[in-house]
């Protein structure tokens, strides 16, 4: 950086000299040039009135050292001309400045006759139809240059060693506020930073640490949820896992009376099955963990994929007693209709597992104007108000004896809650201890 500032500063202060000089240069020959045709107009007033007094004898008494005067006739034949054997000469008359003369009494012009040098030319007519003409020759702004050189050289030298120095010191005194700059500190008090124009960098600068320190505790967080549910994965599939290879070696020493062998076999599908599910269960926890990248999005109708779900869990509604209907109208939302269904039928099996013989869960699906609501009543073991919040862990059991008894992984409302969250929904419990519990999920539409 120190660099790049250096050779910016040095590059623009040997252009601005440069452009400086070349402009200065420029006006000022301008300047010196209309003067010296001010002066050039002037002396051709006096020179014609002293030829219309005087004739011939002005011309021999005057002074033109420095410009050059000839007189000449209309038809171009030079009558006069200072310091010159003008006998039979002529003077073309296309020449701009005697046109000039010709046609409104008056012409001048200017031209380069070298490189070097530039002519000014006036000419006047008079009286009688003859015309004097008056030159001076100027030396070109190249030639100018030229001639100062020297002093432009040794200007040039001065302002290079000049913005040298001010390039080598400037950049560090510029950098060096910047190399001692604190993000917390610039940010944790009212006082302005060094320069105000990177406030909005630093303001920046201080958004992206904090969210890096809220993704890192993000990043702590869902890795001490993973050794978790890690550890209580291999705690569930342990216990069906015991069992199986218990019932199977007593089979295999055939220590189980005959009359218990299907007893033994039904517990070992009961087990395998269990397990099964559980492994099904983290399956789908892992699609949901990635946000459901994988899975497509369509609309899809809620009260259908209601009906579905409790269809589905009929059999499970009849064994446990339990009277499973489902209410509402037909709401279409954009979502993943595996997700969904899997949000119904967890909702649905955990009322029909917690609930009492003879009681009744209730599907209700709302159509409102902006959002598809999705409620599930039961009325069963109710849930504890300090353990409202726990209830979507993973693993996470209210009464273990019951959930013993009832079955089940433990990661149904895992899954709903991250089924939700991939839909942008919202998740409402209210429950009381013996009366029940209402589940409601709140879809934008």
């Amino acid at each position: 950086m120190n660099k790049k500032i250096f050779y910016a500063i040095w590059l623009m202060t040997i252009t601005v000299l440069i452009s400086c000089i070349a402009f200065l240069m420029v006006i000022s020959y301008n300047r010196y040039t209309q003067e010296q045709m001010i002066q050039l107009r002037n002396e051709t007033e006096l020179v014609t009135r002293g030829i219309a007094m005087n004739r011939e004898s002005y011309l021999k008494d005057l002074d033109t050292e420095n410009f050059r005067i000839t007189w000449i006739t209309s038809e171009g034949r030079i009558l006069y001309e200072n310091g010159t054997d003008v006998e039979g000469m002529e003077v073309p008359l296309e020449q701009e400045e005697i046109q000039g003369a010709l046609a409104n009494g008056y012409g001048e012009s200017s031209r380069y006759s070298s490189v070097s040098e530039k002519q000014l030319y006036t000419a006047r007519k008079l009286p009688d139809g003859t015309i004097i003409c008056l030159s001076v020759t100027l030396a070109s702004i190249w030639a100018l240059l030229a001639r100062i050189s020297p002093v432009i050289i040794a200007a040039a030298l001065a302002a290079w060693w000049l913005s040298r120095s001010i390039a080598f010191k400037l950049p560090k005194k510029i950098v060096e506020p910047l190399n001692d700059l604190t993000l917390e500190e610039q940010m944790s008090t009212e006082k302005a930073p060094v320069y105000e124009e990177i406030r909005p960098l630093l303001k920046r600068l201080d958004d992206q640490y904090k969210q890096i320190q809220k993704d890192r505790e993000e990043l702590e967080r869902t890795s001490l949820i993973r050794q978790e549910f890690t550890a209580n994965a291999s705690h569930e599939l342990k216990t069906p896992l015991h069992v199986i290879s218990g019932y199977a070696e007593l089979l295999e020493h055939g220590m189980v009376k005959e009359e218990d062998i299907p007893s033994f076999a039904g517990k070992i599908r009961a087990e395998a099955q269990r397990m099964t599910k559980l492994v099904e269960d983290i399956i789908d926890l892992s699609k949901l963990d990635s946000g459901g990248k994988d899975m497509n999005r369509e609309n899809t109708d809620l009260y259908r994929i209601a009906q579905n779900a409790a269809e589905s869990l009929e059999a499970e509604a009849e064994q446990n007693q339990i009277r499973l209907s489902v209410e509402g109208e037909n709401t279409i939302i954009a979502g993943i209709p595996q997700v969904l269904y899997s949000i119904v039928y967890n909702l649905c099996l955990n009322a029909i597992k917690y609930s009492d013989p003879g009681n009744d869960v209730r599907i209700l699906v709302e159509n409102r104007d902006n959002e598809a609501v999705l409620s599930v009543t039961d009325h069963g073991i109710g849930i504890p108000q300090e353990e409202l919040d726990r209830i979507f862990e993973r693993f996470y059991r209210i009464d273990k004896s019951h959930s013993k008894e009832v079955g089940g992984t433990g990661l149904g409302l895992s899954i709903v809650k991250h089924g939700a969250k991939i839909h942008d929904a919202e998740i409402k419990v209210s429950s009381e201890v013996g009366k029940g519990s209402v589940f409601t999920v709140i879809f934008p539409k």
